[in-house]
């Protein structure tokens, strides 16, 4: 499906002549341009070590935009190499000619959402995708039927009588990498530092993060007190537009970051930290999202200045609590969203390090996304659950009595793989595991 060559509007906006292409933000030829093709970003990539097809490969997908800006049709094919790529940002730490694939696959996103009409059967997933996930109410809901479908063992009785392998892929994964309901956690408005006061802090919580691991943005608040900030949690503060800002939908992502930078500037604090990997990443973005804004473009920039991830912010700040004694073996993964889109390795690691008795260990094929990225395990099933099944092989191949990351996606994807493949581990967040240092709090059971 294409549009048509009749139509010089697409949405309102004039296509651009002789490309795919509207005049709005199309992918930028000269970042298209830096591409030489030279292979390095080949063995980092996650869809490319699975299919081995150069279309499925960053430099692959880099032709085909610039097949568009030339011309070609927004054919289903192109459509779909795109769709499949996880964007996890591994090629751009590898790319020696410092290819800006982030930007390129962001703006051929946005085109093709405004310009490719997707089957049906899409169009309805994606609907009720961008519906639910971005809005913690409606998980709210979700979550007291998931808790009833549990009680009532209702998630055994589709097993036992074969209806479980009918089931539509997607619905299939959302169901088995939902984590385990445990008992949500409300934060107050405001956290009060311990001891002298360092400084004030806003949280985001997030959406999944907020519904499905309020313990995580409890540690979180419980670690940045110890450590002397004030944590302040805004009430009005909603979805970062992280989903919505790396599936397409740009008018939806910058109505979600307006209302964001609103209810934190509000409040007047020196930091807004996140916790979740692919939001602080979105949010870095929002300078570039809202470029064209005349009424928050300075105000995106002010913003960009203070946020920064947990383990980003500790490293700063200079942790001076007292941490206990854990003898722990402890595997860290790199959420995509941090480590190559935001390029903080070494901070997580130093934190975790700091702890007396933990020894951390690498998995082997570190770099290589769990196959979770945002709602890719949603709208890529298959690919998502051979990249999780790879992941949890490299992890138990460490043998450590916990691992570590800082995603609520891939605590939930890499839980559900090591869980099938009947290795499972404790999974936690890098606050979780400072929480349990810092105050004793029992670190989570294995998912199983």
């Amino acid at each position: 499906m294409t549009t048509t060559e009749s139509d010089p509007t697409t949405h309102g906006r004039t296509q651009l002549p002789g490309s795919a292409f509207d005049e709005h933000r199309p992918p930028p030829q000269e970042l298209v341009d830096d591409c030489v093709h030279c292979g390095f970003c080949l063995p980092t990539c996650p869809t490319y070590d699975l299919w081995a097809h150069e279309s499925d490969s960053p430099r692959g997908r880099i032709d085909l935009i610039n097949s568009g800006l030339h011309g070609a049709p927004l054919t289903d094919s192109l459509v779909t190499h795109i769709d499949r790529c996880l964007g996890c940002m591994a090629c751009v730490t590898a790319c020696p000619s410092g290819v800006q694939y982030d930007k390129i696959v962001t703006a051929t996103r946005a085109q093709i959402e405004r310009l490719h009409k997707r089957p049906l059967h899409e169009r309805m997933l994606r609907g009720l995708i961008f519906s639910l996930f971005p809005y913690p109410g409606r998980m709210r809901v979700m979550r007291r039927m998931l808790r009833a479908y549990r009680t009532l063992r209702l998630d055994r009785f589709v097993r036992t009588v074969g209806l479980y392998p009918r089931l539509p892929g997607p619905l299939r994964a959302m169901e088995s990498i939902a984590p385990p309901l445990n008992e949500s956690v409300r934060l107050p408005i405001r956290t009060p530092a311990e001891g002298e006061r360092r400084a004030v802090v806003g949280l985001l919580t997030g959406c999944v993060q907020d519904v499905f691991f309020s313990d995580v943005n409890a540690a979180t608040a419980r670690v940045l007190a110890a450590e002397g900030c004030d944590v302040i949690v805004p009430q009005q503060q909603g979805c970062c537009g992280a989903l919505s800002l790396h599936n397409g939908r740009e008018q939806e992502a910058q109505r979600f970051a307006r209302a964001v930078i609103d209810a934190f500037d509000a409040e007047n604090v020196d930091v807004v930290v996140v916790n979740a990997a692919g939001c602080g990443s979105a949010m870095k973005e929002y300078v570039d999202l809202l470029a064209d804004d005349p009424d928050y473009a300075d105000r995106a920039k002010a913003f960009d200045a203070k946020v920064r991830d947990l383990a980003e912010y500790l490293v700063e700040l200079v942790p001076v609590a007292d941490r206990r004694e854990l003898p722990l073996r402890v595997a860290y993964h790199d959420a995509c969203h941090l480590a190559h889109a935001q390029g903080i390795r070494s901070q997580p690691r130093r934190l975790l390090q700091g702890v007396p008795g933990v020894t951390v260990v690498e998995p082997p094929d570190a770099a290589l996304c769990c196959g979770s990225a945002g709602v890719y395990n949603l709208l890529q099933p298959e690919a998502a659950e051979e990249l999780g099944a790879r992941k949890a092989e490299a992890v138990a191949s460490v043998h450590a009595d916990v691992l570590v990351t800082a995603n609520p996606g891939c605590l939930m994807q890499i839980g559900k793989a090591l869980a099938a493949r009947g290795t499972p581990l404790p999974m936690v967040h890098t606050a979780q595991l400072l929480d349990t240092a810092l105050n004793g709090t029992p670190l989570p059971r294995a998912q199983r």
